[in-house]
């Protein structure tokens, strides 16, 4: 069989591994010993060395496993943040960060191959959407960072390359696997999912009561300055983009929390911070603010010092909770997209796709 005809083992759940079992006549045991394996990072079947060996062979027939490869591993010599660079098995690449901070750490991982979005000031978008990622690919940022790091992963965000909402059913298939008590058990409430606002997923997302945070890339109150810099704006518009955050909030529970990139000149007026401020009271939502990463594709530049605290002050007067994230990883292309766009240019000459 080709790979494309066999089973993706690494994203079935135990019960379903168990089923898998029960075809081939095996014990349903067996499942939590693959299950433990694939959690390890164990990328080939002969390595599973309780199994027998016609076990592995009828495994090897049936099902396909892909260890991604390290094309780039940066480490900033400024806070010990990694960036990876991984090879899926076609060929193309996707980008994960792990970043520590004192409550542990993060891994930030991506979720499609590119992106349709098309934000103005990201490096992600550009050169579109290739493909979804499956619920392994996904899983296995988690493993093989936490593995090459050597660090533990305790908290997980979905906010690398591509729209994790743009993938759901994947998205929602890996994080049932990473939250499994016989995987890594990565609780739900330690991981964020960050959308640039797909309004029409929130109730498939609501309904499924998953306790993780939803972190909104607003980056603009106002109609005008959001749809041009975020075309997934348009037709949805802001005002119904709040009024889905409401209701997820109202069915969840879950306060929202608002990402907000500052741009010089574009979203960063006392205008903007006064609307900004009205819709996180509306939703009870945390303003979540981002100093821009210059994107050597984009025109945008950062706030200024002085326009990001006026910024502050006014959603802090206004009773907002708001907080400025910490810059990591500046000195290894810090923004999402920028590592796979630099191998992309060197890439160019048919050596493979990214």
């Amino acid at each position: 069989m080709e790979e494309n005809e066999k089973k993706d083992i690494l994203s079935l759940l135990p019960e379903e591994l168990e089923a898998e079992f029960a075809l081939l006549g095996e014990p349903k045991f067996r499942a939590a010993q693959i299950f433990q394996w694939l959690g390890r990072g164990v990328r080939s079947f002969d390595e599973m060395s309780n199994l027998s060996r016609d076990l592995r062979r009828t495994l090897q027939d049936r099902f396909f496993l892909y260890e991604p490869k390290v094309l780039s591993r940066q480490v900033s010599a400024i806070d010990g943040t990694i960036k990876y660079l991984w090879e899926l098995s076609d060929g193309n690449a996707v980008e994960t960060v792990v970043m520590s901070y004192q409550h542990g750490n993060t891994v930030c991982v991506s979720s499609q191959v590119g992106c349709r979005q098309g934000c103005a000031f990201c490096a992600s978008t550009i050169g579109g959407l290739v493909r979804n990622l499956r619920a392994s690919e996904i899983l296995d940022e988690v493993i093989f960072s936490e593995r090459d790091s050597g660090k533990k992963i305790s908290n997980i965000v979905l906010m690398g390359i591509g729209e994790p909402l743009d993938n759901f059913d994947n998205v929602m298939r890996f994080l049932e696997l990473v939250n499994h008590p016989k995987g890594m058990n990565i609780g739900m409430r330690h991981i964020s999912l960050s959308t640039c606002g797909l309004i029409e997923r929130f109730d498939d997302l609501a309904a499924r009561n998953l306790q993780l945070t939803l972190s909104v890339s607003l980056h603009a109150p106002d109609d005008e300055t959001r749809s041009r810099i975020m075309p997934a704006n348009r037709g949805r518009g802001v005002e119904n983009l709040i009024a889905a955050c409401r209701k997820y909030y109202e069915k969840t529970g879950r306060r929202i929390s608002f990402e907000y990139a500052m741009i010089d000149g574009v979203n960063d007026t006392p205008e903007h911070a006064r609307l900004l401020a009205k819709h996180a009271r509306e939703v009870a939502a945390h303003v979540n603010l981002i100093p821009l990463n210059h994107v050597e594709e984009r025109q945008f530049q950062p706030s200024t010092p002085e326009h990001l605290k006026r910024f502050i002050k006014i959603l802090e007067d206004s009773g907002v909770n708001v907080t400025v994230r910490r810059k990591l990883g500046s000195d290894v292309d810090a923004s999402c997209g920028q590592l796979r766009r630099k191998i992309e240019k060197n890439r160019k000459g048919g050596q493979g796709p990214v």
